[in-house]
């Protein structure tokens, strides 16, 4: 893209629509193994791809277009290619990255969008297109729903009135890229290097290595007063191999995004070579149960990171309290811990959906997409996504302590009877005791003080295996704690409990 406010250059993005959301192997990132069969067939046409993000990546199009008989020949070939692996995918070609990917989504095989027509192209999709949940809320309130209207207002309107994102999502709707390149390449180098002797044999050092780097190349950039959104990582293995991709990231690539990404790229480039350098018969390379364990191709003896895409920095609006200070410190003692114990060993909740508490927390390792430092809102295999209606689910406010195994209850009425619920929601009697078995709590039996429910709720009712019926109640008892309970086929248990 030339330096300014012109067109950006022609980009085709390859999208796989039925991606899985959930990460395949926790150990790899979100999907990173598997995305590499991918990446690899998209190689065969440009040797330079940016992976997006596992499930996307993108290519320029100029060149191989030119070589490949037109721009539609080369989204078909590329459709064919990953067709033949048994994947789906759809292709975009736009001017610009924002374009390319919405033309990807449509609902053709492959969209095709002539060269100038992006703004056109972009005018009728709806705000929510601009991938920030503030103006998606703020500007249909203010009677803009579409890109084309966002992309009427003034410049500077849409700079006075909603920041710096306002800045960047105005570019995106008149189709033209986020930021400006920086005019001219710096003079001086600014990637960065590390050895290892002797080779690293895994990839979870290479990749706490990776985060130091990092920090190294933002402070060169940082004094030449510029920002990378785009990074190539290259690692030379042992044997003479090399491993070479581009990573883009929709906002600044921070030294935490780079470490993950360095991890993402040897693990599903490990996978891809055990695959085919095995001639496909399932064995086992060396060390394959051991966290990260490079394999046949030896360690790695040397890795780079180099800026590929550079924008003037403008610098960034820090949270107050000092919490994005308190958040690095954080990330830099869970990569370590990380680094010496696997990626696995440091876990971070985040939100999920489901009605019952046990299912609204998930734990994924620390640094993947999801955690509170890099929220892409990916979840474990088995979870759904919050934020969606949940009928039935508890109401406000949630429990402090969830038991991993529901706890053996009994409810009884005045009459000394276990209390029902009918297919109705009618309760047998008003709840009187509480019994807790001795693996619960001792074997108490508490008065009832007050109480709330039932909160019915049928799940799966159309799966006979896997369908459910059950009611939760709220309990104070006389020793004025506060418990969730559920009763399912006459049975109670408790869930979780207030504190």
């Amino acid at each position: 893209m030339k330096a300014g406010g012109s067109a950006p250059r022609r980009v085709l993005v390859v999208w796989c629509p039925d991606w899985p959301e959930a990460a395949e192997d926790q150990e790899a990132g979100p999907g990173a193994r598997a995305f590499e069969q991918v990446v690899s067939a998209v190689e065969a046409f440009c040797p330079r791809v940016e992976v997006i993000r596992p499930g996307v990546c993108a290519i320029g199009a100029a060149g191989p277009a030119r070589y490949f008989g037109g721009e539609e020949s080369l989204a078909g070939k590329l459709t064919g290619a990953i067709g033949g692996l048994g994947l789906a995918c759809q292709t975009g070609i736009a001017d610009g990255l924002f374009a390319a990917q919405l033309a990807a989504q449509a609902r053709r095989p492959g969209a095709v969008v002539a060269p100038g027509g992006g703004a056109a192209f972009l005018a009728p999709q709806p705000v929510t297109a601009l991938g920030s949940p503030e103006l998606a809320d703020l500007l249909p309130r203010l009677g803009i729903t579409t890109l084309g209207e966002f992309a009427a207002l003034p410049v500077a309107e849409a700079a006075n009135q909603f920041g710096t994102e306002g800045v960047r999502a105005h570019r995106l709707a008149r189709g033209l890229d986020p930021r400006p390149l920086a005019p001219r390449p710096p003079s001086a180098d600014l990637s960065v290097s590390l050895e290892f002797d002797p080779p690293a044999e895994q990839s979870e050092p290479v990749a706490f290595a990776a985060k130091t780097l990092a920090d190294q190349m933002h402070s060169r950039l940082a004094a030449s007063g510029l920002a990378c959104v785009r990074v190539q990582v290259q690692a030379v293995c042992e044997d003479g191999r090399e491993i070479t991709r581009l990573w883009r990231h929709d906002g600044l690539l921070s030294a935490l995004a780079v470490a993950e990404r360095v991890r993402w790229q040897l693990d599903g480039w490990r996978t891809g070579q055990r695959g085919r350098g095995e001639g496909g018969r399932g064995e086992r390379g060396r060390g394959e149960g051991d966290q990260g364990d490079l394999g046949r191709a030896g360690g790695i003896t040397l890795l780079r990171l180099t800026p590929d895409q550079l924008v003037r920095d403008v610098g960034r609006q820090l949270g107050l309290w000092g919490d994005a200070v308190i958040s690095d410190r954080v990330a830099r003692a869970a990569i370590r811990v990380q680094a010496m114990l696997g990626h696995g060993a440091v876990l971070c909740p985040v939100l999920a959906g489901g009605r019952s508490p046990a299912e609204q927390v998930a734990l994924v390792p620390f640094g993947d997409a999801g955690t509170p430092l890099l929220p892409a809102g990916r979840l474990p295999a088995g979870r759904l996504p919050a934020g969606r209606p949940w009928p039935g689910k508890i109401p406000a406010p949630a429990p402090a302590t969830v038991y991993p195994v529901p706890l053996s209850a009994r409810v009884t009425d005045d009459s000394g009877a276990t209390v029902t619920v009918t297919g109705r929601a009618q309760v047998s009697g008003r709840p009187a005791r509480l019994w807790l078995w001795p693996s619960a709590a001792g074997g108490r039996s508490l008065a009832v003080t007050s109480w709330a429910g039932p909160w019915p709720v049928t799940e799966r009712w159309w799966d006979p295996a896997t369908s459910r019926r059950r009611a939760r109640f709220q309990f104070v008892t006389e020793d004025e704690d506060a418990w969730l309970a559920v009763v399912q086929d006459g049975r109670w248990l408790i869930e979780a409990s207030y504190d």
